[in-house]
């Protein structure tokens, strides 16, 4: 039983074969995911997957490359969806300091309206970090955001800021980067994190892990980094399986 817990089955990747990639998954245990909107195309396209599959659940928020183009507009058409019975998060949401497309204080601001609102509506927060590990971490500190936890996903930084997130009550999560051979920093924090708090990932079409490194992502092959994982910590891969699963139930509220 795996639990995909960052997935964009919403993008334009997946149009020629998406059922087909829904039924790998599942030939490969997937069980669970969550598909991850960001902005106005993919969050209604997240909805409707949710809708349409009972193992599919779905987050909204907004990208902050794309943080320049959210209105108070949008964020009112969040908090609406926010009451939709299939959705368990707000995000991503977060910095991006990679694109030059939205300036770091709008992306901030934005960032901020989204932690706010998640405490408004009482979700827990999907974090998007690209160069910018200490600036979110201060405005997750600011805002207060331990108030309804998050997911650090696809962490990408060295152990040093793990025990901070994890004081907020917040998740690690893991994706294909812990299976690329050069990789030590992820491979360090699937060492570190307590079994508790470690969820896994493919946040594909993104991002696949070794031996699919740069083609497209899928939720199948999370299961490939269900295995480094286990490895890695020297458990079994049932046993890993299990607990980021359960891991992912407990952080989305899903009951089943």
């Amino acid at each position: 039983m795996l639990f995909d817990t960052h997935v964009h089955l919403n993008v334009s990747h997946f149009d020629e074969d998406r059922e087909e990639v829904l039924k790998r998954a599942k030939e490969a245990g997937v069980e669970y995911m969550v598909i991850v909107g960001f902005d106005h195309e993919t969050i209604p396209k997240a909805i409707k997957m949710a809708e349409q599959y009972d193992h599919i659940y779905a987050a909204v928020g907004w990208h902050p490359i794309d943080a320049i183009d959210m209105t108070e507009k949008e964020l009112v058409w969040l908090e609406e969806l926010a009451d939709h019975p299939k959705v368990v998060a707000l995000g991503e949401m977060g910095l991006d300091y990679h694109w030059d497309k939205s300036p770091k204080d709008v992306q901030k601001a934005v960032f901020r309206k989204q932690i706010q609102l998640a405490k408004k509506v009482q979700l827990p927060i999907i974090i998007h970090n690209r160069e910018a590990t200490e600036d979110i971490i201060g405005v997750l500190q600011e805002e207060h955001a331990e108030e309804v936890g998050g997911i650090m996903h696809c962490y990408n930084d060295s152990v040093d800021y793990v025990d901070t997130c994890l004081d907020m009550g917040f998740y690690i999560s893991l994706g294909g980067p812990v299976t690329f051979k050069n990789a030590t920093l992820p491979k360090e924090v699937a060492k570190y994190v307590p079994m508790d708090r470690l969820l896994i990932e493919t946040d594909c079409p993104f991002l696949a892990p070794h031996p699919n490194r740069g083609k497209r992502n899928e939720p199948a092959y999370v299961r490939l980094v269900a295995e480094q994982i286990a490895d890695l910590r020297g458990v079994s891969y049932e046993k890993l399986s299990e607990q980021t699963t359960e891991n992912a139930k407990r952080f989305f509220g899903i009951e089943v």
